[in-house]
């Protein structure tokens, strides 16, 4: 194996300044070869900071660059279907940030374009690499909470921050429930093993006008083990500050994220058993995006084994459908 990871960065928007770029050019046998984005300028001044040799405005000359073996999507969310598949064409394993199609249908031709090209598809879902996330999966999956009875969450955000392409609904898909709700429902469901869904109920105010976006949104969920669970989320809050929380209710205890508290049961006596340990250095944004690279890089050198995202067609159609259940003011079956 040649001694570092060629990769290339697709989209230099703020997430790729704030992570992707600054951790994968500080990480050990990686070697971010080019970057990608409409802004030449932009991108320039960023390769020069981080020493990338090749900026370029098409990603297809991205894909030209010899040993190139990865490449990170970070683009508008309507672009990340044709750029991963013609990433997977190329025989470049890839890393998209959420979603990685605006459709079910989308996500299954790219299951289906790397499964023919043999190649790695990975979805930035970084909340699964959060380090309370990992430490509520332990006592979940471990079972000793009991029965998953359900998951309430939601993430407010306060009004005027949202701007571009966000807000055009051809371009990111969605307002507040995509932004918001899509990685909420995914680690609700993560956590939960991805139980089938059965019904989804969901209410959205939206602006007048066909390209608008819903500025909030509330999503009622039921899957085929009985539990339920239920997302509030805005794009619109009167707020000086963001608001996020989840917490699991369980047969035999509950648990919250942000920080971790568990209660767990205890001979018919509710006992704090949440794990104790030295503060995180760092915030939960940045460690899970540093968790989610190192998982990649890990994946692309086949030091860990590699898992399709199927479970992300179940995501993509429980998102359809609470647009769906929306638009005509009903309950949507499954």
């Amino acid at each position: 194996m040649k001694p570092n990871l060629q990769v290339a960065v697709v989209g230099v928007g703020a997430i790729s300044q704030l992570v992707h770029i600054p951790v994968l050019s500080r990480t050990k046998g990686v070697q971010i070869v080019a970057l990608v984005d409409a802004d030449r300028p932009k991108a320039r001044a960023i390769a020069e900071r981080f020493g990338v040799p090749y900026t370029f405005t098409e990603i297809d000359d991205a894909l030209g660059v010899e040993g190139l073996d990865a490449i990170v999507i970070a683009t508008p969310n309507h672009l990340h279907e044709p750029h991963v598949l013609a990433s997977l064409a190329a025989g470049v394993d890839v890393l998209c940030e959420r979603p990685l199609s605006l459709s079910a249908k989308g996500v299954e031709r790219i299951l289906a374009a790397a499964t023919r090209g043999g190649r790695k598809v990975l979805v930035g879902n970084n909340h699964r690499f959060r380090s309370d996330v990992q430490g509520l999966d332990r006592f979940m999956r471990g079972g000793e909470l009991g029965r998953l009875a359900g998951i309430r969450a939601g993430a407010y955000r306060p009004r005027g921050r949202a701007e571009g392409w966000r807000t055009r609904r051809q371009e990111s898909g969605g307002g507040a429930l995509l932004e918001h709700g899509l990685p909420l429902i995914d680690l609700a469901l993560w956590l939960a093993d991805f139980p089938p869904p059965t019904r989804i109920w969901a209410h959205m105010d939206r602006r007048r006008g066909a390209n608008t976006v819903e500025d909030s949104a509330v999503v009622a969920l039921e899957c085929n083990d009985g539990a339920a669970f239920v997302f509030d989320v805005s794009l619109d809050y009167t707020g000086v500050e963001e608001r996020w929380w989840f917490e699991a209710l369980c047969a035999r205890g509950s648990a919250r994220l942000a920080p971790l508290r568990v209660v767990k049961e205890i001979n018919s006596t509710p006992i704090d058993v949440s794990p104790s340990g030295a503060a995180a250095r760092e915030s939960a944004f940045l460690q899970s995006y540093r968790a989610e690279l190192a998982h990649f890089t890990s994946v692309v050198r086949a030091e860990i084994e590699y898992e399709a995202p199927t479970d992300q067609v179940v995501l993509l159609r429980v998102l359809e459908a609470a647009y769906r259940s929306a638009d005509e003011g009903r309950e949507v079956r499954l």
